[in-house]
């Protein structure tokens, strides 16, 4: 099966980190990679790309490894609410997003988080107390109980 070989400029679940050089479907990397912005196609010129993204990354890495530490333990005590409007049976109107729940942790006194850290098993679209993950660092996760309460 053919492949092409793409230099990933951003963090792909699965895939990899930027930076990397990975091999995909032709498919996969035309239609979507490419297009997205998460990866360019690897070229002599790119190599340079490459050069620059790792250290960007490695500096990145080294400063936040403590600081992720630090990110995780302000999280771990920290009781999340969020105000959501609901109708009957507890069920929101739409869904809670990864930037929502930035909001609320901000709002609640926790630090301030990208939004693409933040993991949603299933969408959110009811009331009660439901557990986030936050991924602060490849090796380091914090979990938060977020209370989504009707508004």
């Amino acid at each position: 099966m053919a492949t092409m070989k793409l230099i990933l400029t951003q963090d792909v679940s699965g895939l990899g980190a930027p930076g990397d050089v990975v091999e995909v479907a032709p498919g996969y990397g035309r239609n979507y990679l490419v297009p997205q912005g998460l990866a360019i196609l690897a070229t002599r010129g790119a190599e340079k790309q490459i050069a620059t993204i790792r250290r960007a990354r490695e500096v990145r890495e080294v400063r936040d490894l403590g600081h992720a530490k630090e990110i995780q333990g302000q999280l771990a005590g920290l009781q999340v609410r969020l105000p959501a409007r609901s109708g009957d049976g507890g069920r929101l109107f739409g869904s809670i997003t990864s930037a929502d729940v930035v909001a609320a942790v901000q709002k609640a006194g926790g630090p301030k988080l990208d939004r693409r850290l933040i993991t949603l098993k299933n969408p959110i679209k009811s009331l009660g107390s439901h557990t986030v993950l936050v991924k602060v660092h490849p090796e380091v996760e914090a979990t938060v109980t977020l209370e989504v309460v009707a508004a």
